[in-house]
This record gives C-alpha cells, sequence and structure tokens, in this order.
C-alpha cells in the first residue's frame, strides 16, 4: 500500500479551473511557504523563483488564486494585506501591535464559524474572521513600560527602534 503524495501546485491550479503558468506556480508555493506575506514579499518570492514578474500580475495572480480559494487574504486594521495558504479552516489570527507579527490561532470555540452572533440578521453564516491583538513575546519583553506603538511595516525580524 502506498500512499498518495498530495497534488503539486500546478495540479491544484488546474483542479481549481485555472491555468497553472510558471508565475502562477511560484507564487502559491511562496505564499504556501512564506508566513502571511504582503504583495511586495509575494512578488520578490516569485522573482526570484522564476526572474522577472510585474506587480500587476502579482495582484491579478492573487486575486484569481483568493477567488479559487487556494490562498486567504486577511486585512488587520492599520496592515497592508497578507496572503496565506492555509485555507477553509476558518483559523483566526493573532497580530502584534508593535511589530505587526501575524502568527496563526486555531478556531475560537467549537466548529465553524467559531462564534455564535447575537443577531443574524437573517444570514446563514459559514465564516468567523477573529483577530486578537497585542504584543507578541519579542516585544512585549522589549516593551517593558507597557505601551505599545502601531507599525505594521512588514519586518523579516524583529529590528526596531531604539
Amino acid at each position: 500500500m502506498t500512499a498518495s503524495r498530495p497534488p503539486s501546485a500546478a495540479e491544484e491550479l488546474r483542479g481549481a479551473g485555472l491555468r497553472a503558468t510558471a508565475a502562477r506556480v511560484a507564487l502559491l508555493d511562496t505564499v504556501r511557504r512564506g508566513d502571511h506575506l504582503d504583495v511586495e514579499a509575494i512578488a520578490r518570492g516569485v522573482r526570484e523563483r522564476i526572474g522577472h514578474v510585474s506587480l500587476q500580475a502579482v495582484y491579478e495572480a492573487l486575486n484569481a488564486l483568493t477567488g479559487a480559494g487556494l490562498v486567504r487574504r486577511i486585512e488587520p486594521a492599520g496592515s497592508p494585506a497578507r496572503y496565506e495558504g492555509r485555507v477553509g479552516d476558518n483559523h483566526h489570527h493573532l497580530v502584534c501591535r508593535s511589530c505587526g507579527l501575524v502568527a496563526d490561532v486555531d478556531c475560537a470555540l467549537g466548529d465553524a464559524p467559531c462564534l455564535t452572533a447575537s443577531d443574524g440578521h437573517g444570514f446563514v453564516i459559514d465564516e468567523a474572521e477573529v483577530i486578537y491583538w497585542g504584543l507578541c513575546p519579542d516585544c512585549s519583553t522589549t516593551r517593558s513600560d507597557g505601551t505599545a506603538r502601531r507599525i505594521f511595516a512588514r519586518k523579516d525580524s524583529h529590528d526596531r527602534e531604539p
């Protein structure tokens, strides 16, 4: 008995009814290997894999992949849109008020959509999006004065102003 391998990015794109271009394959791989990446970071990752690609092409591909349910777009207040490859499980996010770090957190309670609205206004609710705000471990130990600044530029490290 052999275990089946997961589908490749190209197979997933075709399965979603999308053309499996080199740029889309590279973009899907970049998003899935990244951690809540913004468009600039995704474009850099795609360029490292295939060479030149325009920012417009990256936006168009992200819109197509988001529409097909292959990637998820999140937009924490005050932050540029971020993209992730974890889709379909209705998970939530933690966002650091100081450095902008985003981390996944599983469903708040029970089955999706995780929360019951006090008044659904006739909607058939199938998803809840929760963002928990606070300070990440690095920032909470660094910022011992209890204040937090809203800095949402994507940082690949925790470099801060002195």
